[in-house]
């Protein structure tokens, strides 16, 4: 009988603590914030708790996972210099520094790693430069192999977000107004395509359909998403929708979009409106159809996430210093806000 229970025990606490998985926080630290923070989430009822700083450092506004989550990756957004930083994640949920080097530009506001966790793509906003690293077996960076700089006389570049596919690198950049196509040969990317976007629109962060079909583009600027589809080995634009309420009038600035994991619902946020956006895609099609606007419960939403599961979607409230947490209906992708947690300008959640 008390080898029954002892199973039993063991069962039930290896389901609770499935249910718990950690969600990291990048933050800026020019108030009260130091650095990159720690939260349990319940995958089960939502909830955020154990909250504690996992390391200290300045300005990580974006951070990303290794494949096997063994690492993270952050930029940091400093004055006196610009880096990216490598961290190895600890049993306990703290992150030890592995190494940092140059991000090779101003302002770093992205950082993506290829599916092998073998590379890694910088965006750098204020330089216009992106950088792509080779990354060590132990998770540390080597220096830069490749900077590409599309900087050009009367128009700087403002590279805001990078992300492979296969053996393609894709890139936003909100000054020069595209969307990049580059195609690795002989361990370098050589540009194929540059993907105009509608004048004025400022290309910022993209999401890629699994099956690489469609990309869909968020429009800082003109506050849209542009659709493109893949026809043989480049894209066409196949719509460009508003990610505003009918009548809405005022400063508007979009920021993150994400597909979710069944692909049928494509979220996005409105920085100003202070909304987030939700479309019903069609899968075949790919064109994308406004379904629902909710508010923020908060100012300035700079990043969200969805959680592992799909069953919550999170919102960093950059001005508001709160992250709002919201049910996902499964059949309808639609949104219903649950609560929201204090914290301290934060601007990238990552599970």
């Amino acid at each position: 009988m008390k080898t029954v229970f002892t199973v039993l025990f063991v069962f039930i606490s290896q389901i609770i603590v499935a249910q718990h998985v950690p969600l990291y926080v990048g933050s800026y630290t020019n108030t009260e914030s130091e650095g990159i923070y720690y939260y349990s989430f319940n995958t089960n009822t939502g909830t955020l708790s154990n909250k504690k700083l996992a390391v200290k450092a300045e300005n990580p506004s974006f951070i990303t996972f290794s494949a096997n989550k063994d690492f993270l990756y952050a930029v940091s957004e400093s004055d006196k210099e610009s880096t990216v930083a490598s961290y190895a994640v600890t049993e306990n949920g703290t992150l030890n520094l592995l190494n940092k080097v140059s991000s090779n530009g101003s302002g770093p506001c992205h950082i993506q790693l290829n599916q092998s966790s073998t590379k890694a793509v910088v965006s750098n906003y204020g330089g216009g430069t992106v950088s792509i690293y080779n990354l060590q077996k132990n998770g540390s960076f080597i220096n830069a192999f490749q900077v590409v700089n599309n900087n050009i006389p009367g128009v700087p570049a403002h590279a805001h977000s990078g992300k492979f596919y296969n053996n393609e690198l894709f890139v936003a950049d909100l000054g020069r107004n595209f969307l990049s196509q580059y195609v690795e040969k002989d361990n370098t990317y050589v540009l194929k395509k540059n993907y105009m976007m509608a004048k004025k629109a400022g290309p910022r962060h993209f999401e890629i359909s699994k099956n690489g079909s469609f990309i869909y583009v968020i429009n800082e600027l003109n506050s849209t998403i542009t659709a493109l589809k893949r026809v043989e080995d480049t894209y066409t634009e196949i719509q460009t929708i508003s990610t505003l309420k009918d009548g809405f009038i005022g400063m508007n600035a979009c920021a993150d979009i994400h597909l979710s994991n069944n692909q049928q619902f494509l979220y996005g946020s409105n920085r100003g409106e202070n909304t987030i956006v939700v479309y019903k895609r069609n899968l075949e099609t790919g064109l994308l159809s406004k379904i629902q606007s909710i508010f923020v419960e908060g100012d300035w939403p700079r990043n969200f996430t969805l959680s592992p599961n799909g069953k919550f979607l999170l919102v960093a409230n950059q001005r508001s210093n709160n992250i709002s947490v919201y049910n996902v209906q499964k059949e309808t992708g639609k949104l219903t806000f649950m609560y929201s947690e204090a914290c301290v300008s934060p601007v990238c959640l990552l599970f």
